[in-house]
């Protein structure tokens, strides 16, 4: 009897999930208490500065603040900051709507926009979905199956490392060199803010093109919707081959495990004495 490899694939995600709540309530939550003691020593000494001001009216005006982020307003700079909406912003939320990134720093405020954005998106992902998957054949021309690669390996590993490669060059090393020189990141910066988005991920912590202080080129966040759209069809067909490979290796080696069941239980049974034959008469 073949053994399902679901449950072992089911506890081993469950395990991945609660390992990774652990590490990062490890490396994060000390510093999140440290950021907040900052902040609210920040607020008392702004308070010893400006006695006009009492602990209310600074929380009414930090309210204020949140929502205006809320709303995709940036609080730094004045009112001449460029718009949140003008074409090329917009070019660029709507990649991330149909790409369901949504990094969370813009959203729409109006009622319209909201129903707008429901039923666009309604029809916009599974159109990225299509479209993605025939960009992710295009990209995969020039490679065998991964069916007849892996039962097949060969002049295929080469070309399927080519494909890596060139990949990893054009959508995860060299784009963090441009973020980074354009918007003042470092480059583990950029890197991570790189993979968070082709990974669809999307924090909304680092996001192009919102630093009030930096003069863009308008049409800087329209290229970087379609660096998205290539970059997301190649990483998607990259997780797709890694997940191929851990369901061919779980699967073989629940295979293997059967077969020497299997051989044991053939093994036991040639081992075992003959026993002698009863013979009832008629």
């Amino acid at each position: 009897q073949q053994i399902s490899w679901t449950p072992l694939l089911v506890l081993g995600y469950l395990f991945y999930l609660l390992l990774g709540a652990m590490v990062f309530q490890l490396l994060e939550k000390q510093a999140e208490t440290h950021f907040r003691d900052q902040f609210q020593l920040e607020k008392l000494k702004f308070l010893q500065n400006y006695t006009c001001l009492d602990r209310q009216a600074l929380e009414q005006f930090v309210q204020v603040l949140m929502e205006a982020w809320e709303k995709g307003v940036n609080p730094e700079g004045n009112s001449t900051n460029p718009s949140n909406w003008d074409f090329s912003n917009s070019f660029f939320f709507a990649g991330t709507v149909v790409t369901t990134i949504g990094y969370g720093n813009l959203s729409p405020s109006t009622v319209a926009g909201q129903i707008f954005c429901v039923f666009y998106a309604l029809f916009g992902v599974p159109l990225n979905l299509a479209f993605l998957n025939q960009l992710g054949k295009a990209l995969n021309a020039h490679l065998l199956t991964l069916e007849r690669w892996v039962q097949k390996p060969g002049r295929a590993q080469v070309q399927l490392a080519i494909f890596l490669t060139t990949g990893t060059l054009l959508f995860l090393v060299f784009p963090p060199l441009v973020f980074s020189y354009v918007e003042g990141w470092s480059y583990g910066e950029g890197f991570y803010f790189t993979f968070i988005t082709l990974s669809t991920i999307g924090f909304g912590d680092y996001v192009v093109g919102t630093n009030p202080n930096k003069h863009y080129i308008p049409v800087y966040r329209s290229l970087t919707a379609i660096w998205i759209v290539f970059g997301l069809a190649w990483l998607a067909l990259v997780f797709n081959v890694g997940a191929d490979l851990m369901e061919r290796s779980l699967q073989l080696k629940w295979h293997k495990s059967d077969l020497s069941l299997a051989e044991g239980d053939t093994t036991k049974l040639e081992d075992e004495p003959e026993q002698p034959r009863i013979h009832i008469p008629s």
